[in-house]
């Protein structure tokens, strides 16, 4: 079984997922196959702000992350 990040659209009133070529072949999906899709919410990252705490200021980590490039 396939498992996937996917981002949901709009069309019309509804919501639509593609399932990337990948999978599909992988699953070796066709043209009105049945399947079972089990739906889980990304967890909201704007969650976690604040709940990580580094020995450094996270301005001077960016600055030595980008001093790399």
């Amino acid at each position: 079984m396939g498992e996937i990040e996917a981002v949901t659209r709009k069309w019309g009133n509804s919501l639509w997922i593609a399932i990337p070529k990948e999978i599909v072949d992988k699953e070796h999906l066709h043209e009105n196959q049945k399947v079972i899709i089990e739906i889980k919410k990304a967890a909201d990252i704007q969650k976690l702000k604040g709940l990580i705490h580094f020995k450094k200021p996270t301005q001077k980590i960016k600055d030595e992350m980008r001093a790399g490039w």
